[in-house]
């Protein structure tokens, strides 16, 4: 026989209390989502006890979320007997393998939107890595802190001086940063789309959606010598198929190097390309967007931290 899985909508009615106390050994309680309860985000440590008094054991295998200061991922631990799952510990050591103790070349790409969510990971991964490669929309901001015009795309205005810091101390370090030469448009007057330019004629009223081709060839030469690839973040306007060509270049390069040890992480990067062949070629995709950038920029993460305690 299979076994049950019983689902129950709130654990603290007395109803629920009661089957919860009725439960044999072998079936399996799943709770409604906790994150309904406003005390999960609070972190309140009473709401932790009241979930803790469920299990005689805690084990988190949720990656993904151990960057949130959450009761159920950082008070738990506090009341009972405690575990990494396998994934967990797998995420753990695959990350840190690849970004501590890689083969050289080491080669990050960094696409997605905002520089904003990702100032520190940047910095983090220069002092890691021998080339940054920038794309997506997250390289707009990068180019107006070189001077470029990048017509009507999208931009953080207010993170140009951070683009700029992170150029200067990538300088400093003496690591290669490599921007798009060249950029796919559409005009946002005319829908004119399927352009492409160098990043230096980019007119007034033109939006960057994708990279050209000059730019996949450049970055394609870098990933082709590498032997350590992390990538997170698209490369360009992924969810309309007419700009998804770049970040789909980008995934077969990184398949192409056999040699390479590679990671992948990212909610819109898996999704991007979790419908094409030879994903078996990347080493290791991450449970975990936000979390693999934070685990890459502290080298731990509050959940982990959680379950070292005694």
């Amino acid at each position: 026989p299979g076994t049950v899985i019983n689902l129950i909508d709130d654990f603290r009615t007395e109803k629920n209390k009661v089957f919860l106390d009725q439960q044999q050994g072998g079936e399996i309680v799943l709770l409604e989502n906790i994150r309904f309860y406003k005390e999960e985000k609070k972190n309140d440590e009473d709401f932790a006890e009241e979930l803790a008094a469920l299990a005689d054991v805690y084990v988190n295998d949720a990656f993904g979320v151990c960057h949130r200061v959450d009761a159920s991922i950082v008070s738990i631990p506090k009341f009972i007997p405690h575990f990494a799952g396998l994934l967990l510990a797998h995420e753990i050591t695959a990350i840190n393998t690849m970004v501590n103790h890689p083969k050289h070349p080491l080669v990050a790409l960094v696409g997605g939107a905002k520089v904003s969510t990702k100032i520190n990971f940047l910095k983090s991964l220069i002092d890691h890595v021998d080339a940054l490669i920038i794309g997506g929309a997250l390289a707009n901001t990068f180019l107006c802190a070189q001077g470029k015009e990048i017509g009507k795309s999208l931009v953080e205005l207010d993170k140009i001086t951070n683009a700029k810091s992170i150029l200067e101390y990538a300088d400093e370090k003496e690591k290669k940063v490599l921007l798009p030469k060249d950029v796919v448009v559409f005009n946002s007057l005319t829908d004119d789309s399927g352009r492409v330019v160098s990043v230096d004629n980019v007119a007034e009223h033109d939006v960057i959606c994708d990279i050209g081709p000059e730019s996949e060839a450049l970055f394609d030469e870098v990933i082709a010598h590498a032997h350590t690839i992390i990538w997170n973040g698209p490369f360009g306007k992924v969810e309309d198929e007419r700009f998804a060509r770049g970040t789909d270049f980008l995934y077969y390069a990184i398949t192409q190097n056999k040699e390479a040890l590679s990671l992948v992480g990212g909610g819109d990067t898996i999704a991007a390309i979790s419908h094409h062949e030879y994903l078996d070629r990347i080493t290791h995709i991450s449970a975990g967007g936000g979390a693999m950038m934070e685990f890459i920029e502290r080298g731990t993460l509050p959940g982990i931290d959680a379950l070292q305690t005694e």
